[in-house]
């Protein structure tokens, strides 16, 4: 009974993988194998397991978390410590950043725009403590330390003695801009200003101020005091001072920092528009949301890329696709159909409806008025809609966020291959057991890749365009692992 819910439970926490499947047949042999046999078996199963491509997956994954640190050239540049520093805003994002630095041992203020707000910050910090003291993640002691270092202000003044400023106000750079000239303001001269912005340019907002080298980013991700990533992201003049504080700071937060350049969307983000993208356009030719997220889960993901939609909120990338609008590519075909769900308020499932509808209960059902909408903007766009199989699904997302991940390599906005493996799974939820992004891209391989851009590029040359650095690595034969910025 106990190995059969166990295998139960494996086939929805571990699908794809095999070795937790191997373990339970395994234990089974207990029941009906004498101990010598069951060695001998148990050592077969390992030595097998040990040359297979997830347990290759797996070792790159541990290394490559393991070798995300400061580079030697910052040695120099390295604060002995962090133990004062500043949060400004006090919304979710900010009160998960404030609560990984007290937690951490920093004294932190937050700082809002009125004392209502403050006091709401206040509330979500103390809700933090408690959930943590509720799971047994902290302690008693520990939860009034917590407390004692922690206060929330009206006042920049209050920001005078940190080290470091870390901004989480909404996604608008005139608002950025202006906390930071606040900033400057009222600290040292040789504080660190770091903006937690997801998709603006780093390099506007150092413009803006007095000296544009204290400014880098730091880019958490939701739930920040959970989530291990953490995007620095280096701005054009962003001082070797600078950077060295965000991997002290990333590494007194227990966080595995990863290195990125400025561009829309930096590593992760930018991966994920390529990824919507690729799914939109599979609705507007022939699939359905909740069989793109069945695909996806089937690969290995927690969420399929609509439920993850629903779960955050459809109006946030709304905001971010209209913040786009001046500068998108009009070659480049858009799909409206998110848009129009928009339009419908259909913002996911804080409104009960999104991609799927949601009951009082929570559970998820898919809505034929959504399949609806799909099929007249198809019929809109002159688009005859045709069947496209699971297998069909995965490849297209994997190929298209591969491609992306080849630009972002070629245009050295990131280091190296494995900075990309560590965001998609620490930041994205691409299955550790695949070893990230671009590890599973070299197990594919570079003539693979491109011969399945090419089968869909006829689709539209233009968004199917193969990467630069994918089709010198077919000439080469060389791939993504060797390539280094």
């Amino acid at each position: 009974a106990a190995l059969a819910k166990s295998n139960a439970g494996l086939a929805r926490r571990a699908k794809g993988q095999i070795a937790p499947v191997k373990a339970t047949e395994l234990v089974s042999l207990t029941s009906r194998t004498n101990f010598a046999d069951g060695m001998a078996a148990e050592r077969d199963c390992f030595l097998a397991l040990r040359q297979s491509e997830q347990a290759k997956a797996l070792r790159h994954l541990f290394f490559a978390e393991r070798g995300a640190k400061a580079p030697a050239a910052l040695t120099n540049h390295m604060p002995k410590i962090i133990d004062q520093a500043v949060v400004v805003g006090g919304g979710t994002m900010g009160a998960g950043i404030a609560h990984a630095l007290v937690r951490a041992g920093i004294t932190t203020v937050t700082i809002e725009t009125n004392e209502a707000a403050a006091k709401q910050a206040a509330a979500r910090a103390e809700s933090l403590i408690e959930a943590g003291v509720k799971r047994g993640l902290i302690k008693g002691q520990k939860a009034d330390e917590m407390r004692s270092r922690y206060s929330v202000s009206t006042e920049f003044a209050s920001a005078a003695n940190a080290q470091i400023a870390i901004e989480a106000v909404f996604e608008d750079i005139a608002v950025k801009i202006t906390v930071f000239q606040k900033l400057q303001e009222v600290m040292s001269a040789n504080a660190i200003l770091a903006s937690n912005t997801s998709y603006l340019d780093i390099n506007m907002i150092a413009a803006a101020l007095d000296d544009p080298s204290r400014l880098i980013g730091l880019h958490f991700f939701v739930p920040a005091h959970i989530m291990k990533l953490l995007e620095i992201i280096k701005g054009e003049a962003s001082a070797p001072t600078a950077l060295a504080c965000g991997f002290r700071l990333a590494k007194q937060l227990g966080k595995i920092p990863v290195v990125a350049g400025v561009c829309d969307g930096f590593i992760g983000n930018r991966i994920l528009a390529r990824y919507r993208e690729a799914a939109d356009l599979l609705l507007l030719h022939g699939a359905t949301s909740a069989q793109i997220d069945k695909a996806m889960t089937g690969f290995g993901y927690a969420m399929g890329p609509y439920e993850a939609q629903d779960m955050s909120g459809l109006d946030i990338a709304f905001a971010n696709r209209r913040r786009q609008d001046a500068s998108r590519d009009p070659n480049r075909t858009y799909v409206h159909i998110a848009d129009k769900m928009v339009e419908a308020g259909r913002l996911g499932r804080k409104t009960g409806l999104g991609w799927y509808s949601y009951a009082n209960d929570g559970k998820a059902a898919t809505d034929s008025l959504v399949d609806a909408l799909i099929v007249a903007e198809a019929d809109h766009a002159g688009i005859t809609r045709r069947h496209f199989s699971d297998d069909d699904i995965v490849k297209r997302l994997v190929l298209a966020m591969i491609n992306e991940g080849a630009n972002i390599l070629f245009a050295a906005i990131a280091q190296n291959a494995s900075d990309i493996d560590l965001v998609s799974v620490l930041g994205y939820g691409f299955p550790r057991w695949r070893g990230g992004l671009m590890h599973y891209a070299d197990q594919l391989g570079m003539a693979a890749i491109l011969a399945g851009l090419k089968d869909v590029s006829a689709e539209d040359p233009h968004i199917w365009q193969p990467s630069q650095l994918i089709l010198d690595a077919v000439k080469t034969k060389s791939d993504f692992a060797s390539f280094k910025n």
